[in-house]
């Protein structure tokens, strides 16, 4: 059953049709990546999904639901997270905070009761820090919940990014280039966490330039190329296509 259905989404910048005529489809429960070169529109095509950007043309469903145009905060609230291709954090905040701030959207306390720290506003705030060290214990950052987030490594700033937003307990998680800037090893545990992500009964639609990782993870491929899309299906079945071939000329087969 698709979680995530986009129809026939366009997204143009003046003159430049950045997303054409995109049709693809998400299974509930799958990983699927979304592949090209620099420059193919595929970080436009998330921020049509999560409402950074209004198509001018298309729709785009969640669970049977349309959510083109939502404003992002509504469309983290239907169960839709991402990470960024670079990094977001709040460098000067602990890494808990952090992560808090990617559970804000599931608290129920306004600005009054916090102001006086009513007693059920207490209880909120000790369930939200016990849900956000769940998640740094997942990704393996708990022991370093005090510390600020820039001190961390390029690697473990990803991790944490993820932490965060698994915190807002999304059904579908979006992964913009997870792996930039890790090294073998991190990249090796990335694939594993993200089998973990999916063993929850999470979605995962992610970018990413690591061909292993790619053929690791995802279950299917969709590829583009200028915006339009030039093949989708399994990940062997991709690979061996005539028109990806022509668009990564240049990219050794070994990285696949």
């Amino acid at each position: 059953m698709s979680l995530l259905r986009l129809q026939e989404v366009t997204k143009v910048f003046g003159g430049l049709v950045a997303v054409n005529d995109l049709t693809f489809s998400v299974d509930a429960g799958s990983v699927v990546g979304l592949i090209g070169p620099n420059g193919a529109g595929k970080t436009t095509v998330f921020n049509c999904i999560t409402g950074n950007y209004t198509p001018e043309k298309g729709r785009i469903f969640f669970d049977g639901e349309p959510v083109s145009g939502l404003r992002p905060h509504k469309v983290v609230e239907l169960g839709i997270a991402r990470t960024f291709q670079s990094i977001r954090l709040f460098g000067k905040l602990s890494v808990l905070e952090n992560v808090l701030a990617g559970r804000h959207c599931r608290m129920k306390s306004g600005m009054l009761s916090c102001m006086l720290h009513l007693p059920w506003q207490r209880r909120e705030e000790r369930a939200a820090v016990a849900r956000c060290m769940e998640e740094l214990r997942f990704v393996g950052l708990a022991d370093r919940h005090a510390e600020a987030a820039g001190g961390l490594s390029y690697g473990n700033q990803r991790l944490l990014e993820i932490a965060r937003a698994l915190a807002s307990d999304p059904r579908l998680l979006i992964l913009d280039e997870p792996a930039g800037g890790m090294n073998d090893q991190e990249t090796a545990a990335l694939v594993d966490t993200i089998a973990a992500i999916r063993d929850r009964g999470i979605t995962v639609l992610l970018i990413e330039h690591d061909m292993r990782l790619v053929m690791k993870i995802c279950e299917k491929l969709v590829v583009l190329e200028h915006g339009t899309m030039i093949a989708q299906g399994e990940p062997d079945a991709v690979r061996r296509n005539p028109a990806v071939v022509e668009a990564y000329l240049g990219v050794e087969d070994e990285k696949w």
